[in-house]
């Protein structure tokens, strides 16, 4: 069990998959959650579910290419909850899958506004609040993808290593200012991305079975454990969820 009683977190991207497990699993071991995300129907729905539990939530729509949502977000948990000590960087896109000299320009850059800006965005976000008390947790959700390219996905591959430089600058500007910035690679997981990435049908990630991707609920508890003291070995890097001793050491089976 990880004790995050009387923090705040804002979890991007919340509507679903990662980002829904994320906020469950945050708020079931004490933190006051914020969900953000486009799709309001879905994030208020699984914050009253949240509170019917007996935990605090609130939601806010909340488009993370445009910074003044982002704010907006911050603020929301600033003065709903009277702070912010957690921010799960989930908010991400891979479509369209397409190989480059078939990709669309303009949908190529959709996905660098989300999932590069998206992450400065929130962390530039954040940092004031959390630079004044001397403390905070960012988790940037990566992906193996920061490291290895793979066909059809030049726009996720060089937009999660470029999220992973932003995780590695932030750490070494805030690091010794009692910020935690981490990254969580987890690796595959049974979420609306696999389906689309199998539906593409480019590239080995697609010919994978279904059955051997994780659930999101594994990466939600791997979340609030690097929002622990267990993160600080991860300050600056990303955790892989694929490594064995990861899952052990979270509780994984």
């Amino acid at each position: 069990m990880f004790d995050l009683s009387g923090q705040v977190a804002l979890v991007t991207g919340a509507s679903r998959g990662i980002g829904e497990a994320a906020a469950r699993s945050l708020a079931k071991y004490g933190a006051k959650v914020v969900l953000a995300a486009r799709s309001a129907k879905d994030i208020d729905r699984i914050a009253a579910e949240i509170r019917e539990s007996g935990a605090e939530a609130a939601s806010v729509t909340c488009d993370v290419a445009n910074y003044e949502d982002v704010q907006k977000a911050v603020q929301l948990c600033i003065d709903t909850f009277g702070g912010i000590d957690i921010l799960v960087n989930n908010a991400g896109v891979i479509e369209p899958i397409a190989r480059i000299e078939k990709s669309d320009p303009d949908a190529w850059g959709q996905v660098i506004d989300i999932n590069v800006k998206g992450v400065y965005h929130g962390i530039r976000a954040v940092a004031p609040h959390m630079l004044k008390k001397g403390a905070g947790t960012i988790v940037n959700i990566s992906s193996g993808a920061a490291t290895g390219a793979l066909e059809g996905w030049s726009q996720y591959c060089a937009s999660k290593a470029a999220a992973l430089s932003l995780t590695r600058c932030a750490d070494k500007e805030f690091g010794d200012q009692g910020l935690r910035i981490v990254g969580l690679s987890p690796g595959t997981v049974a979420t609306k991305m696999q389906v689309d990435i199998k539906a593409s049908g480019i590239n080995p990630v697609s010919q994978l079975d279904p059955s051997v991707h994780i659930p999101a609920e594994w990466v939600g508890e791997a979340i609030s454990w690097l929002c622990t003291d267990a993160g600080d070995a991860y300050r600056g890097v990303d955790c892989s969820l694929r490594d064995e001793d990861v899952r052990q050491s979270v509780g994984l089976v």
